[in-house]
């Protein structure tokens, strides 16, 4: 089955007692039974909830994974992760993380002895110098948030099985549409389903996507334990959401194309981070590892001046100022102020992410109107 009918088909089914072939919300904490312990696969919606159960069987479909599991936020999918480790594990991560994710790992993790080291990933030999016979996780994103590195999955795998440990992909930013970390190694794949997979600005959610039976069960236990479950509702939305994902995808990467050879053409951008450039450093993985560049975008002014990135932020009309991506929408960001606040001006500095740094995630509309914004806005 080709993604775009998987998209649509996979993990779900129609309402048995009706017919409903969209997915009921089924708004319920709890379930009866007939004896107890015996009951129809439910018995309270922290642990099981139909909505969510297509929800994550839909999201294993479309990484060709054998499990799912859905959270409440992204957030609270990582910190799932996060506590199948033990104090005095390490973890190695790139040094251009997004800043939500440093934020857990070195002020709430690292209070419970986990210690984390972050590198620049793109470059394989580095990680391979950060592992110790404590390295228990590796954890990749690519491309990166927000400078659109390309982390090599496939070497990263080798040198966590040869660790000894295990490889988690955040794939938010590419979704599996653009490529399917199990399928290069990854022993999970992590989203933040806010972001494309929903994709209409309307939800926030996270999930987890894994092969293995005993590390989904593990998982599975922390899920229901810790509670970071989300309500159906949220799993309705992001199951409408996902039947979409492909044609809107499309037309991310056709827009973002364009957007960024526009950028690259403008006698005022100095730089322009994007991975379908042939000069990209790590543009051959990419072309490898992924099915297109997708509609994530970064770049500088010349000059490299704060107050010139804050002046072209406040004269976008269509790439609305906000938080979060991925959606139908174009949205425009400053990762100093904003998503990567949390992580030190020093540290941020050294990854190479500078304070005048406009973060773009292009949206399905038109080019030309995106275009005309983009050069009223910088001038």
């Amino acid at each position: 089955m080709k993604f775009g009918t998987k998209a649509i088909h996979a993990g779900v089914h129609p309402d048995p007692t009706t017919g409903a072939i969209m997915t009921p919300i089924y708004q319920t904490s709890t379930y009866v039974q007939r004896s107890p312990g015996d009951h129809k696969g439910f018995e309270y919606s922290r642990t099981h909830n139909p909505t969510r159960s297509q929800l994550q069987d839909a999201l294993a479909a479309l990484d060709n994974g054998k499990h799912g599991l859905a959270f409440a936020t992204g957030m609270a999918a990582i910190d799932c992760i996060v506590k199948l480790l033990q104090p005095g594990d390490e973890v190695i991560s790139t040094n251009d993380l997004y800043g939500g994710s440093y934020r857990l790992f070195t002020k709430v993790y690292q209070n419970y002895g986990i210690k984390f080291h972050f590198v620049p990933m793109h470059d394989m030999t580095a990680v391979e110098a950060a592992v110790t016979e404590r390295t228990k996780l590796i954890w990749v994103e690519t491309p990166t948030n927000p400078l659109l590195n390309v982390i090599d999955i496939a070497a990263a795998s080798a040198v966590a099985k040869k660790a000894g440990a295990l490889l988690v992909v955040d794939n938010t930013f590419s979704t599996p549409y653009l490529q399917t970390p199990l399928e290069l190694g990854a022993d999970m794949v992590m989203y933040s389903l806010t972001k494309y997979m929903a994709g209409h600005s309307d939800t926030v959610m996270g999930a987890v996507i894994v092969n293995d039976d005993e590390l989904h069960q593990r998982l599975s236990f922390y899920q229901n334990a810790c509670g970071g479950t989300p309500g159906p509702q949220d799993c309705f939305l992001v199951l409408r959401g996902l039947k979409t994902l492909h044609v809107r995808m499309q037309r991310h990467c056709e827009n973002g194309r364009k957007v960024a050879e526009f950028l690259k053409a403008h006698p005022k951008v100095e730089k322009v981070y994007w991975p379908g450039f042939e000069d990209h450093p790590n543009h051959a993985i990419a072309a490898k590892q992924m099915r297109d560049f997708g509609g994530m975008i970064s770049f500088v002014l010349k000059g490299d001046r704060q107050a010139d990135a804050v002046a072209c932020l406040e004269k976008f009309q269509l790439f609305s100022l906000a938080e979060s991506l991925g959606g139908v929408e174009s949205l425009s960001g400053h990762p100093a102020t904003m998503t990567h606040a949390s992580i030190p001006a020093e540290e941020r500095r050294k990854a190479g992410l500078s304070d005048s740094l406009i973060r773009l995630s292009v949206g399905i509309e038109d080019a030309d109107d995106l275009l005309e914004d983009l050069q009223q806005a910088i001038g």
